[in-house]
C-alpha cells in the first residue's frame, strides 16, 4: 500500500483499520516506519497473549537478558 504524506498525515484505509484498529504505535527501523496495533485494552491483550506462559517474571528477564547477550555475540 502506498500513502501520500504530503499534508503530514498518513491515512490507512477502512479496512485496515476495521481489521487492526485504530491506534498504532509508529516505530522507525532504520528507513523504515512500521505501525504497530496497540489495543483498545492494552493490559487485556497483555493477559490475552501471555495467559499460557507459567514462568515469573524473573525467570523470563533471565532468558530474555541470555537470548539479548546470546544474539550480541557475547
Amino acid at each position: 500500500m502506498e500513502v501520500d504524506v504530503s499534508d503530514g498525515r498518513i491515512y490507512i484505509p477502512k479496512d485496515v483499520r476495521r481489521d487492526l484498529g485504530e491506534r498504532f504505535h509508529l516505530v522507525r527501523k532504520g528507513d523504515r516506519l512500521v505501525l504497530i496495533p496497540v489495543s483498545s485494552d492494552p493490559l487485556e491483550a497483555l493477559r490475552q497473549n501471555f495467559s499460557d506462559v507459567d514462568k515469573s517474571v524473573d525467570e523470563l528477564k533471565k532468558e530474555a537478558l541470555e537470548e539479548a547477550k546470546e544474539q550480541a555475540g557475547r
